[in-house]
């Protein structure tokens, strides 16, 4: 089930469980996962989107294989926080993912996520080639920190 409003994400989850982050792109996904009690999300890999049955089948896979709960997908909002095509687009994924998972889906504003993944790998000193390969994972991970940290501040508040 998708969920607009974090709160409602948030009562849909089990507690201490595992999610998944998702940077959805054009061409690529990044993926991120935490730990059971939700404390640190990690970086996993980037899928070369291909078609829909199998980037979902790969994201199943991970989601099985890591007793995943929900999943929480970047929505690129614009500056002024309106929603344009790229939102349009990760929608569409998630209506898409929701026929193929019974997990909650929910939205995290995603905005300067890659922003923050690139300037982090640039004070790590990572080579322009290494970058590109963990950019779409690394900002999944920030992306699933966020929404973790908030999580937080929800269920202690």
């Amino acid at each position: 089930m998708i969920h607009d409003a974090f709160e409602d994400f948030a009562a849909a989850l089990p507690q201490m469980t595992a999610l998944v982050g998702l940077d959805f792109g054009e061409k690529t996904i990044g993926v991120a996962v935490s730990d059971r009690i939700g404390a640190v999300a990690t970086p996993l890999e980037t899928i070369r989107r291909k078609k829909f049955t199998l980037d979902s089948n790969r994201l199943l896979e991970i989601i099985a294989g890591r007793d995943i709960n929900g999943i929480i997908l970047g929505l690129p909002r614009n500056m002024d926080g309106s929603e344009g095509p790229r939102c349009q687009s990760t929608r569409a994924f998630a209506r898409n993912l929701s026929r193929v998972t019974d997990l909650p889906i929910g939205f995290w504003d995603e905005r300067l996520s890659t922003v923050a993944a690139e300037r982090a790998l640039l004070e790590a000193d990572t080579s322009r080639k290494r970058r590109a390969e963990v950019i779409d994972h690394v900002a999944a991970s920030y992306i699933l920190q966020g929404a973790l940290d908030r999580l937080r501040h929800i269920k202690s508040g």
